[in-house]
């Protein structure tokens, strides 16, 4: 299969799982907690792992206890680490989040103490050996020099670039990837009430998709907008990582020479299964 290589943040993250979101000022038990290593790019990872690729990672570790289980989640889905900047000094970033038995919903409060993977450590990985390259729409200034730099210098390797959150300046770097990842927190935070309505102010060159829950998930190609509706299971589990999984399924299915209308049914259709079941391991029968 392929070799990806994915650029972002990995997290500690601490879920609380409870019977529903408590209200402002509300005291209540939890019915379980568990840590759990999380982070955009790195459960990216561990599906497409899952789906046979060989994975690396690219980001900045800490040597620090959060680390050693960080380091070890990663290598139970085989993902490479040695991309990686290991610093001395610093905090893992860490994610809390509360988790909705009634809803399947979950809520995430975030701390970290820790750069940012940099353009210069980039340039110094062996791009040439990788098939395709994915971004966390973070970091702008330095993501946009990695990506002007592989448009430049790697025009051969596919790349993808997730746009999960608004941040400043963030749209200039839309034009530099082969394909856009939207999400609807995304679309609505910049002012659009629907998947097609944003797609549809894009560039009629890009490819791009954008997930809208319970709705499905639409792409543009060629000016056309596609959409393919939700694969929700029977029981709402847990939908973390739910928006990481359909990215990986995307990926997956357009390395495998699937059109994007092709990519986006086998995403929702993973997606969905994901929401049926906590966390990533065994997702792939």
């Amino acid at each position: 299969m392929a070799k990806i290589l994915a650029i972002g943040i990995a997290t500690l993250d601490i879920i609380n799982t409870v019977e529903k979101y408590p209200a402002e000022d509300d005291e209540i038990r939890v019915v379980s907690q568990r840590k759990a290593r999380g982070g955009n790019a790195t459960n990216t990872l561990a599906v497409l792992s899952q789906l046979g690729h060989q994975c690396s990672w690219a980001g900045v570790l800490i040597n620090e206890p959060d680390a050693k289980t960080i380091q070890q989640d990663l290598e139970q889905f085989k993902i490479d680490t040695q991309p990686c900047t290991i610093l001395s000094e610093g905090k893992m970033p860490t994610s809390y989040i509360n988790h909705s038995v009634a809803t399947g919903s979950r809520t995430i409060v975030h701390h970290r103490d820790c750069p940012e993977f940099s353009f210069a450590d980039f340039v110094k990985i062996n791009h040439q050996q990788y098939d395709w390259i994915h971004f966390e729409g973070r970091n702008i200034t330095e993501t946009a020099q990695m990506l002007s730099w592989l448009k430049q210098h790697r025009p051969n390797i596919a790349c993808s670039l997730e746009v999960e959150k608004s941040r400043p300046d963030i749209e200039s770097l839309f034009q530099l990837p082969q394909l856009l990842m939207f999400s609807q927190h995304y679309a609505t935070t910049v002012g659009y009430s629907s998947a097609p309505a944003l797609l549809a102010s894009l560039p009629n060159d890009l490819n791009a998709t954008c997930t809208w829950g319970k709705q499905g998930a639409w792409a543009l190609t060629n000016g056309d907008l596609i959409h393919h509706q939700a694969c929700p299971p029977d029981k709402v589990i847990d939908t973390l990582g739910a928006g990481d999984t359909f990215n990986a399924a995307l990926i997956s299915a357009l390395l495998q020479q699937k059109n994007l209308s092709q990519a986006v049914a086998q995403a929702c259709q993973l997606a969905g299964k994901k929401c049926g079941q906590l966390g990533f391991t065994g997702l792939i029968n």
